[in-house]
This record gives structure tokens, sequence and C-alpha cells, in this order.
């Protein structure tokens, strides 16, 4: 299921406050994002007692019981896991990953908050979370009659929800202040095959394996974790920040010339990781008007030519990255300060072409 309107995780306790209280709701959402942790902890704010169920372990009997005899009649007893007398929230979990027959058991139990003579206690509420097929997550196709029966909520990941969240509960410094640097790191689409790739979830396990390790992890080791828990291109970014962290080797440094450019072959990741800052910094803080640019702009400006200009006797290759458009062609950099560069580094231009 697609949808072109989504919501975030500070949005999602309020929609589904309103809603989860009339009408079943169902979560979608790529793999990793916190659907699953985002419902328990808007149970626990409600006080509700959170029960969990895993479509993709359940048999029908699972959900509607099996019969038993009352007053010569039978009558299918639920599970002591759905039956219940206090008001709770069912959370279905990976409901769209269940099989057919269990889809289909859900039916009453999602529309009328009933299972055979059993009722859900009054205040009880019901939700469904799944991942989505375009993310190569185990799904099935979900029968109209099932989709009709719930309000679709579509979420996705916000690095601001993420990172006021990982403030306050303790996610490793170091992970916390690369993803402050690199937001758009937070994330990336699952990919075709079978390798690792960056979610919220990935990177809260790589922040609990570093509280375990100690910050005397060794460099090699530091590569396994990252390698295993994120996609590989941000591996090697945050291996290379760590560097910076522990070498006290920051942009900074460089900007004020206290230090250059690593020239190590051994340190290309780290120059390469100083290049992306590097960037950034130039995208979030040259003026787009040279002419109303103040002092620290053209400052900045000034001192981006002559830092390029020494990238480009390392790695041409990675100063011409720093100037690059985006994936679309279109330029990041103001215009003027590509004009200027285009003007004082012919070289560095010319390569490009």
């Amino acid at each position: 299921m697609r949808s072109t309107v989504t919501v975030t995780p500070a949005q999602l306790p309020e929609v589904v406050l309103h809603v989860a209280v009339v009408r079943p709701v169902f979560l979608w959402g790529a793999p990793g994002i916190g659907k699953s942790s985002l419902v328990r902890e808007f149970a626990a704010e409600l006080g509700l007692e959170c029960v969990t169920l895993l479509g993709t372990q359940l048999a029908p009997e699972d959900l509607i019981g099996v019969p038993e005899l009352v007053g010569g009649r039978s009558r299918f007893a639920p599970p002591e896991t759905i039956a219940r007398q206090d008001p709770y929230c069912l959370f279905l979990d990976e409901l769209n990953a269940s099989s057919p027959e269990v889809q289909k058991a859900f039916y009453s139990l999602i529309l009328d908050r009933r299972i055979g003579s059993y009722e859900l206690p009054k205040g009880s509420i019901v939700i469904g979370a799944g991942n989505r097929a375009v993310d190569n997550a185990l799904a099935r196709p979900m029968a109209s009659a099932l989709v009709n029966r719930m309000v679709h909520v579509h979420l996705t990941a916000s690095s601001r929800d993420w990172l006021a969240w990982a403030r306050e509960n303790g996610i490793h410094p170091w992970v916390l202040e690369y993803l402050t640097q690199r937001p758009d790191h937070l994330w990336s689409a699952a990919p075709k095959v079978e390798e690792t790739f960056s979610t919220p979830r990935g990177w809260h396990m790589l922040s609990d394996a570093l509280h375990s390790f100690g910050e005397d992890i060794s460099e090699e080791l530091l590569g396994v974790l990252a390698f295993g828990t994120v996609t590989a291109n941000h591996a090697s970014m945050f291996k290379a920040y760590v560097k910076t962290v522990r070498h006290a080797y920051g942009l900074e440094a460089v900007l004020r010339g206290d230090a250059r450019w690593p020239s190590a072959p051994a340190d290309r990741d780290l120059l390469y990781f100083l290049a992306e800052a590097f960037r950034a910094r130039l995208v979030k803080e040259l003026p787009h008007d040279k002419a109303h640019a103040p002092a620290a702009g053209k400052h900045l400006a000034h001192r981006g030519k002559a830092l390029l200009l020494e990238l480009a006797e390392l790695s041409l290759e990675i100063a011409q990255m720093v100037i690059a458009a985006d994936d679309d062609g279109n330029p990041v950099l103001p215009a003027w300060f590509l004009v200027e560069v285009t003007r004082d580094l012919p070289r560095l231009v010319a390569a490009r072409a």
C-alpha cells in the first residue's frame, strides 16, 4: 500500500489517540523505523497493557481458540492472551505477513472487537502494523475486506524526532553526534539483495554494541559492528567520524588553518569524511546572495576556495565531490560561489568537464 500523506513519530500519538479509541488503526512503514516501539510507548502512556500478537507466528486457532462444552453446548474458548477482563492495547504486529487464513480470523476481532462470544473490554484499542512490499520485507497482499476494516496511517522516519528521543534514551555519544551531523544517514531504502541497510533500529543496535565494548574498542572491531548494522557507505563514514573524535582531528581545525587535510593513504576514509562535512558546511552557511552576505559568509567563501585547492592537490576526485550537483543534476552550492570557483580554480572545473 502506498500513500502520499505520511506522519512522523512525533505526530503519531495524537493521530492514534483520537482514531484508535473508535476504529482499529494499521501502521504502515519501512522496516526498522520504530513502529512496534511506538505502539508500546503509546499504550504505556495510556496506562494500558500492550498485548502483542505476531502474525507470522500465529495459526487461526491461536485466535479463535478451541471448542469447549458449556451446558451441553460447544463454544470456542479464546486464548488467555486475548480474553482479558481489563481494557488493553491489542497490537497485531506483522499482520500483513500472516497467512490468508490468519488474516480471515482477524476479521471479527478487528471490526467488531469480538471473537466468538468474547468481546474486548470497553476502553481497549486495536492497532496493527506491517512492512510494505516495496521494502522487500515479508508481506502478503491484504484482502480488501481486511483493508476496509481499518484506518491506515503511513509512518515515515524523522531524524529530528529520533535525535530528540536518542538524547533522552542513552544512545551512544558517537552515534548521536554523528547522526546530528549527518541526519540524512539515519535511514536508507532497503536493498534488493541481502545486505545491511541503515534504519533507526540499526543505529540503536550499533549504539548498544558500542556501550558493551566501551570506548577502547579497536578500529577493526568498530568496523565489524558498523558494517554489520548500517549501509557500507554509512559505516565507512561513521568509522572516519570516530577517528576524528579519537584524534581530535575535526573540520573546525582545518577551517581555522590549525590542521591540514589528512594526506596519509591510511587516512583516506578520514579525508573523505572531512570533505563530506566541508561540503555540508558550505551548503548550509554560504549565503545565496553574495551582495548581502555577512562578513562570516564572505570569509567562508574565501577560505573554502583555498581549501578546495589544497584538497584537489591530494585528491581531485574528492575535491570535485565537494562542488558536485545533487543526484538530479541540480547545483547545491550558491551560483556565485560556483562562478568564482570556475574563475579561480579552472583546473578543478576543467577536470569535471
